[in-house]
């Protein structure tokens, strides 16, 4: 029997807290080696949708396969993924995702489970471990680059993870008032501490932590405008045509960390600012305590492409909550 898991069942089995633990657990295990992950493929879909063999408009999106294995856990993972840009437009969500669970001993099925929310979960636990490890102190003022789902899941791991004070988004759209309205009220702030930013200076300046979320080809924010001691928690780009950090902002960092940092090296952040492979410092090296902040006015940068090792083990911990709860649906395959 396989359970299969919505999103409304993912959601009752995840707890931010609880995540930012196993994704941490995941991280350190990652840069100790304890892990298998492959090359994950990524490929144009949506060619010759017009019916002559060729798209009209090019790919309609971008299809990625992201498998995984923690060593020690009970099963592995492997997650689909479709990144479609063009569905803002169409009330869609950008990515969609889907994780397939097999059972480490034997290979046979255990779990298939929506997987957007467990992506965009374990994205945000990226920024509130960092925000956790990094800030140069407490409370945290938050600057937001973007104002989609990304910029929302950021910002409820970063109140997960520390003392959130105030939160300022800024998006070249109205979606940002939205944004901040929503962050308000789920977050339980002030309504003078959640308010969307006029500009990306705005939003940076007075900022402690700034993340961006966005799906950008140039710079969201000007590198000047930070404040001495700012974190900057970098989600968005993961390929070599997309670009959120500036040049000057990584010439002003002390250092830059990864999550993986030979596939950061190929992003356009670090290819059109000059930054090598080398230049980038494993983000599991903080959570080991080998590497971190060393004076309050530092400004720091984190780098995140996403790695399926924190799929695999966050997914896992979905369906053992699943398991344990008599949460989803069994189906005979």
């Amino acid at each position: 029997m396989v359970r299969v898991l919505s999103d409304d069942a993912v959601a009752d089995c995840l707890d931010l807290a609880d995540l930012l633990a196993v994704v941490r657990e995941a991280f350190v295990k990652q840069g100790r080696g304890e892990v298998e992950r492959p090359d994950r493929p990524h490929f144009p879909v949506g060619a010759g949708l017009d019916g002559t063999g060729n798209s009209a408009d090019g790919p309609h999106g971008t299809g990625l396969v992201m498998p995984a294995y923690v060593h020690g856990a009970d099963h592995y993972a492997t997650k689909l993924v479709g990144v479609h840009e063009g569905n803002a437009e169409r009330g869609l969500p950008t990515v969609n995702a889907q994780i397939a669970l097999m059972k480490a001993e034997t290979g046979l099925p255990a779990s298939y489970m929506a997987g957007t929310r467990i992506t965009n979960a374990r994205t945000g636990c990226i920024g509130g471990l960092a925000a956790t490890e990094l800030a140069d102190e407490s409370p945290v003022a938050l600057g937001i680059l973007g104002a989609g789902t990304q910029a929302r899941w950021q910002a409820r791991a970063i109140a997960a993870a520390t003392d959130l004070e105030s939160v300022r988004v800024f998006s070249p759209s109205d979606s940002k008032a939205a944004c901040a309205t929503d962050l308000r009220e789920e977050l339980g702030l002030p309504a003078d501490a959640v308010e969307p930013a006029d500009s990306p200076e705005e939003a940076v300046s007075g900022a402690n932590v700034v993340v961006t979320a966005t799906t950008a080809t140039e710079p969201v924010f000007p590198g000047a405008a930070l404040d001495p001691g700012t974190l900057v928690v970098a989600v968005g780009a993961y390929s070599a045509e997309l670009r959120e950090v500036d040049s000057k902002t990584f010439a002003r960092a002390a250092r830059t960390f990864a999550d993986v940092p030979a596939e950061v090296a190929e992003i356009g952040d670090v290819l059109e600012s000059g930054v090598e492979q080398q230049d980038l410092t494993p983000f599991s090296e903080v959570l080991e305590g080998r590497a971190g902040r060393e004076s309050a006015d530092e400004i720091i940068v984190v780098e995140s492409v996403g790695t399926a090792v924190l799929d695999a083990a966050s997914a896992e911990h979905v369906y053992e909550q699943a398991e344990s709860r008599g949460i989803g649906i069994d189906v005979g395959l």
